[in-house]
């Protein structure tokens, strides 16, 4: 598949006041924007053109992408000037996307999984939609028939009784023919829509894909936990999973372009981005400094996140800045 529509548009308020900043897919990771990560997956699996919609503080897309390309795939931002969601997000770009299957990718996940299976279930032209599943995660709301290779009911809302066997990964192949379910300009999720193709005897299919990593990161506290388990994946001085040819990543937990005093204190997982300050007898622990963000003499900081342009002072536990 060519293109892929990546969701941009949410408006993060579980992850507030980070997103007051910037919208969730351009929160940094490891320093460079979330939604980069999904790129490189995407371009992985042969994607050449990007659309993503936009809704909160769009103007901070074009000042990540002034180019409008990414690795030399062009990127066309849809404004949704009223919040559409899922379902209305894809009707809003069907004159971009129609006569042709395309991938949808959420914004705010991370992950390594294989898109090949995807690729190739969805090639065989018998579902209108391909979910990427796992059969293990926090929210196993999707009841999957492994022998037909399709999804019966979501939340149990058809009645089956079936509340869900596996997670949705926020990763779905999408059929031309599903544009023709959807009303331009409504605002939906794409749940229902699904629900009513199955109970119309439409098949919604779907792939395992167990393999490799994936985050949500919907929230700080898995915003952070996922900075821990990747420095768990340091291997010769990168991170395996952001180091992939496209975009290497020099893992410098501490940017060399950041200024940390010698009688800071660094404990657990800190990552200090371009222009951070950490002042005199600071202590973190297991935090993450965003460009330009400043941490002030003395200060104790646990498990927070300090924005750009943002001084961190006294002790802090939990707390963002």
């Amino acid at each position: 598949m060519n293109k892929a529509f990546v969701l941009g548009a949410g408006l993060g308020t579980r992850l507030r006041p980070l997103t007051d900043q910037l919208p969730k897919p351009l929160i940094p990771v490891f320093h460079k924007p979330l939604i980069t990560c999904a790129f490189e997956h995407l371009l992985r699996a042969g994607v050449r053109e990007f659309i993503v919609n936009t809704h909160h503080l769009p103007e901070c897309y074009a000042e990540a992408f002034p180019t409008g390309e990414y690795h030399g795939a062009p990127i066309t931002f849809r404004h949704e000037p009223v919040l559409l969601e899922t379902a209305g997000g894809i009707a809003n770009i069907a004159d971009l996307v129609r006569n042709e299957s395309f991938l949808v990718y959420n914004g705010d996940i991370l992950t390594d999984l294989p898109l090949q299976p995807l690729l190739e279930e969805h090639a065989k032209g018998k579902n209108l939609v391909t979910l990427v599943l796992r059969s293990s995660g926090p929210s196993k709301h999707i009841a999957f028939d492994a022998s037909s290779g399709t999804v019966t009911d979501i939340r149990g809302k058809l009645g089956t009784g079936d509340m869900g066997t596996h997670q949705f990964t926020g990763i779905y192949a999408v059929s031309p023919e599903f544009l023709n379910r959807l009303t331009p300009g409504k605002i939906e999720s794409v749940i229902p829509v699904w629900l009513e193709c199955i109970k119309r005897g439409e098949r919604i299919g779907a792939v395992v894909a167990d393999e490799g990593q994936w985050w949500d990161l919907g929230d700080r506290e898995s915003y952070l936990d996922a900075h821990a388990a990747l420095w768990g994946g340091v291997e010769n001085g990168q991170l395996k999973y952001l180091a992939d040819g496209l975009a290497p990543a020099n893992v410098s937990f501490v940017s060399p372009k950041a200024e940390v005093h010698h009688s800071a204190s660094l404990k657990g997982v800190n990552v200090i981005s371009d222009g951070a300050v950490v002042g005199v007898n600071a202590t973190l622990r297991d935090c993450i400094l965003w460009p330009g963000a400043k941490v002030a003499n003395l200060a104790f900081l646990n498990r927070c996140i300090v924005r750009s342009g943002m001084t961190a002072e006294g002790v802090l536990n939990g707390k963002d800045v």
